[in-house]
């Protein structure tokens, strides 16, 4: 996912955004009235005619619960979120007591500063539903808030004609930066019934930036084990998921040469998916 650069197209990007987010929660009388914003000034948000200012931009974000860079991606990919119905459960996730609590201890217990993991990531691990195959997916961290938020979307393609996708998951979820240390916790918004965790190390290799992990993952379905394997995440850039990053994501052989070295030597020569007997 990408945000424009050029000032119109950015405008656009956020008129688009603010109306599909309008859509979903409500009336706009309502929404004037919460966040403080005359009703003829918001319709200029909204139609693109004018670009609120950057404490208006907070405001509006902070309603929302979403960070002010998110607002201005491309809407083809924030509608994508949205529809995933990705802030709304992230959302009412936030607000439960013992997420608040949770959330309250780990934000006292990091002592890192969360921008050094915002970006894209390619994320690579052996596929525990495609046998010997490493997974190549399309990963990001972003900012929300006081927190870090992440997702990242998964392809497999199909057996029988590899040009055509077989299946898609998409996972959302939080990111928590602990000491050298890196958890996630995430769920996958297609089927919704699946939870995954993983815990990372943060490793320089020359000018690449590399998190060495482990993640495990649980479905509500006897036709998906419970697994653990080892997972690579490859920093690319800030910002956030570009279309040519999600199609990029698919299964490969693991000698593919466009896996790198650093990624192969961690994953290993056979694949160590953990499963039950």
């Amino acid at each position: 996912m990408t945000q424009p650069t050029d000032p119109s197209d950015r405008t656009a990007a956020f008129a688009a955004n603010l109306r599909l987010l309008c859509e979903r929660r409500g009336s706009i009388s309502q929404i004037c009235r919460k966040v403080g914003i005359n009703r003829q000034q918001f319709n200029k948000y909204l139609s693109g005619r004018h670009m609120p200012s950057s404490g208006n931009i907070r405001i509006i974000a902070n309603y929302f619960g979403l960070s002010p860079e998110v607002l201005f991606a491309e809407h083809d990919h924030f509608r994508a979120l949205v529809d995933g119905n990705f802030f709304d459960v992230l959302d009412h996730l936030r607000r439960a007591p013992q997420v608040v609590r949770f959330l309250d201890t780990v934000a006292v217990s990091g002592k890192t500063d969360i921008g050094d993991y915002v970006g894209c990531y390619d994320r690579y691990q052996y596929s525990s539903i495609y046998s010997r195959k490493i997974l190549r997916s399309a990963f990001c961290i972003f900012q929300n808030g006081d927190f870090l938020n992440h997702y990242y979307i998964e392809r497999f393609p199909s057996y029988d004609d590899p040009s055509r996708t077989e299946y898609i998951f998409k996972y959302h979820g939080f990111t928590f930066p602990v000491d050298d240390r890196v958890f996630s916790i995430d769920f996958e918004t297609v089927q919704r019934n699946e939870f995954t965790f993983g815990i990372y190390s943060s490793v320089q290799r020359n000018s690449k930036r590399f998190m060495f992990g482990i993640v495990s993952g649980v479905a509500a379905t006897m036709f998906r084990q419970p697994f653990s394997t080892r997972a690579v995440l490859h920093y690319r850039r800030p910002g956030l998921l570009s279309r040519a990053e999600l199609q990029a994501t698919t299964t490969l052989d693991m000698n593919d040469p466009s896996i790198p070295r650093e990624a192969r030597e961690y994953l290993g020569e056979s694949p160590d998916m953990i499963k039950p007997a």
